[in-house]
């Protein structure tokens, strides 16, 4: 039997917001697997759902850069020790330059853009620099670069930093991307997907398999109400269709207004 530490627990509370002795319960019942655990708690009903991790950074900020054609665009986190430091202009001044560079240079990883011009320098010497002016230790973490040759970009940054994305749309007319109109229906639809965190953008984007895990939750919660097999059926079948309104980015609320949908 594996080893259930205090750690373990305090995870899949994080991940859940279930009373501490039931996290253990379900961890000691899932042999110390937490995706197991997790299911288990949401079984119970305790968990109604997982917290999406990978959101948050550590101290830092991450930057999105898009060009003004729309069609090139970075998104870039930077890490550094305290969150005074993640807050000043001058660090996150400094990840969206290079932001720009990932997205002019394409790198292949932080190695690489480490070693790309910047200004009349290189990337690796100019973040010496910053770390000596502000007196922190920094990092690059992570960075990806995207593009949309048919459609365009939207982005938004949100919390200071701490929560950000790039969303590509494709268009019928290259001419739509200049519109007043699209521009703010792509920051809007990039505030949703920060907001609200969809696993796809349509229905028919969600993988079978994640389908089918939900779906065995549904009906395992369905199977505890001890009601006849063929209202079972349903009641999972319906916990399914609110978990796609929820989870599917063109059927989910509008975050900034409710009585619509983003589709």
């Amino acid at each position: 039997m594996a080893q259930v530490t205090a750690a373990l627990v305090k995870q899949l509370r994080e991940m859940t917001d279930s009373p501490m002795m039931e996290c253990k319960k379900a961890l000691v019942e899932a042999d110390g697997d937490i995706d197991k655990a997790v299911d288990i708690l949401r079984t119970m009903g305790i968990a109604k759902a997982v917290k999406r991790a990978g959101r948050d950074t550590n101290e830092g900020t991450i930057a999105t850069y898009v060009s003004e054609d729309q069609k090139l665009g970075a998104i870039l986190e930077l890490t550094c020790e305290t969150d005074f430091v993640g807050t000043n202009p001058k660090f996150c001044g400094f990840a969206l330059e290079l932001a720009k560079v990932v997205a002019e240079n394409d790198p292949a990883d932080v190695e690489a853009l480490k070693a790309c011009a910047m200004g009349e320098s290189t990337v690796e010497a100019e973040l010496t620099e910053m770390i000596h002016v502000i007196g922190e230790n920094m990092k690059i973490a992570r960075f990806q670069r995207v593009t949309a040759a048919d459609g365009a970009l939207g982005s938004y940054v949100h919390l200071g930093g701490k929560l950000a994305d790039i969303v590509t749309f494709k268009l019928g007319k290259p001419e739509t991307a200049e519109a007043d109109e699209f521009k703010t229906f792509a920051h809007d639809v990039a505030m949703q997907v920060a907001a609200a965190a969809p696993v796809a953008a349509r229905r028919d984007d969600v993988p079978a398999d994640v389908i089918e895990h939900e779906l065995s939750i549904y009906k395992a919660q369905a199977a505890e109400s001890g009601k006849p097999e063929a209202i079972q059926e349903k009641m999972a079948q319906g916990r399914l269709e609110k978990y796609f309104k929820e989870s599917v980015l063109t059927e989910q609320e509008f975050v900034k207004d409710g009585s619509v949908t983003i589709g």
